[in-house]
């Protein structure tokens, strides 16, 4: 059963609401005392606001510590004290009741039914409602998080419809580098959302082109440890945009050029490249007018010569009629008797399904059955590898243990491809080198209590053998 949003209730009783500090009446003083307002002070109860200031500042540190030593069921008992007499803490800081979220999320994960996790998760939500209070001028900043554990902690208390519109509100509120964790689930919500025709093109292309301004600007503005969590979204926001790029219509011209031009400037007489950016450019319905189009045209007459007995294949393929394409290329692939053509065809077909259809599985299918048709070619085996390794946005959040799994197979599909094949051993173990890096690392084998050698299965489409590695 989900949970709407909005029936949360605010409180389990009234006692447990931040009290608003009692007003004195100083009409008659002749020096009147600044207000929290003119102090820049929450109007919850801060620590001057308890029974005992000393000793309630002194909790708030010990529960800290405790914190820090991994002794939460005694600073969860501190955190209550504390809270119930100054709430705000110092004035200045919502600490303590994100404290409090991470407390009962705890207690959340271990509850022993359903009944009392919902109990836990309510309180969480509570607690996020009281900060606005307290502190409103971090709304949205709060309402983020708030999505964020219902995205990734507990997705069942809320529709995805509901998450989304949660993210999307703090992200109104404040379009800046500051709401960075937004960026991943809300384009994984994103996505999901319109191809389930949940949501508009207009809404999903506007928050499409937000969120990869958001990116655009902290990789640009990040320093030093920052631009690790910068890197990891760069990692998975583009890929999962590109979704969209097979719906005709959806991204204009520009989008097309600016994301994939330099490809062909960097490699100009490579006719993979060439045709690829075409087909494209043609499904873009960028003009033909175009300077840049019309270099693209000149490169692909002067040195891609097509087969003729794929031309009718070919020109549907760039009209951007990529299913029929499809037929017409397995119809051709019916038609010769030459294995080494048939296993080329399938290649070609497979490579329609990985660049254009972002059919992952179905761009696997083809490459395997070109690799069976043609053995000791490790070309097919090199696509597949990339099918696993583009898979972290698929098969997780773009980074994490789920993410990062999908590596594993793809190296065994380079080391293979460069073992049955040493023509292509350069790109495999280039493309080893770079995703080596982003494998598991001990500490997360540690957590799971596993071990380097284990064989292990990864699941998500992918469904292969592997053993374990790290990155470190």
């Amino acid at each position: 059963m989900k949970y709407s949003l909005l029936v949360l209730p605010i409180c389990f009783v009234l006692a447990c609401t931040p009290k608003a500090s009692q007003v004195v009446d100083t009409a008659d003083a002749t020096d009147t005392a600044p207000t929290k307002a003119e102090l820049g002070l929450s109007p919850c109860d801060n620590f001057d606001d308890a029974f005992d200031p000393d000793e309630t500042s002194a909790n708030y540190i010990i529960y800290k510590d405790f914190i820090d030593y991994e002794n939460y069921d005694e600073a969860f008992k501190l955190w209550l004290d504390v809270y119930k007499e100054a709430p705000a803490a110092d004035g200045k800081r919502d600490d303590i009741f994100t404290d409090g979220v991470f407390f009962y999320e705890r207690l959340a994960m271990g509850a022993p039914d359903s009944i009392t996790k919902a109990q836990y998760v309510n309180r969480i939500f509570e607690l996020y409602e009281e900060a606005a209070v307290c502190y409103p001028e971090r709304s949205s900043n709060l309402k983020a998080k708030k999505a964020f554990d219902l995205f990734f902690k507990f997705p069942d208390m809320a529709s995805k419809l509901d998450i989304f519109s949660l993210f999307k509100e703090a992200l109104d509120e404040d379009r800046s580098t500051k709401q960075y964790f937004v960026l991943n689930p809300m384009t994984s919500l994103l996505v999901d959302l319109y191809l389930s025709e949940s949501i508009s093109k207009e809404e999903a292309l506007e928050y499409a082109q937000l969120m990869q301004q958001i990116l655009a600007e902290g990789l640009a503005t990040c320093s030093g440890k920052a631009c690790d969590n910068w890197k990891i979204i760069e990692g998975y926001v583009p890929q999962r945009l590109e979704a969209f790029e097979t719906i005709k219509g959806f991204y204009d011209c520009s989008y097309y050029l600016e994301k994939y031009y330099q490809d062909f400037l960097d490699d100009s007489t490579n006719c993979e490249v060439i045709q690829t950016l075409y087909i494209r450019l043609n499904w873009a319905d960028c003009s033909p007018e175009d300077p840049r189009f019309q270099k693209l045209i000149a490169a692909a007459n002067d040195l891609c010569v097509e087969d003729k007995e794929l031309k009718v294949a070919y020109n549907l393929l760039r009209a951007g009629s990529f299913k029929s394409a499809i037929d017409a290329f397995i119809e051709a692939e019916a038609a010769t008797d030459e294995i080494e053509e048939k296993a080329a065809i399938n290649f070609i077909i497979s490579k329609i399904y990985y660049a254009h259809l972002k059919n992952f599985p179905k761009a696997r299918q083809f490459a395997r059955i070109a690799a069976q048709q043609k053995p000791n070619w490790g070309e097919p085996y090199l696509l597949i590898g990339r099918l696993y390794a583009s898979s972290g946005p698929l098969c997780g959040p773009g980074t994490g243990w789920d993410s990062q799994i999908v590596v594993w197979p793809a190296i065994d599909k380079w080391n293979y491809a460069k073992r049955i094949d040493p023509s292509v051993a350069a790109e495999a173990n280039k493309m080893i080198r770079q995703y080596s890096k982003f494998m598991p690392n001990k500490e997360d084998l540690f957590f799971r209590q596993l071990s380097v050698g284990q064989a292990f299965r990864v699941g998500c489409w992918i469904q292969e053998n592997t053993s374990i590695r790290t990155s470190d």
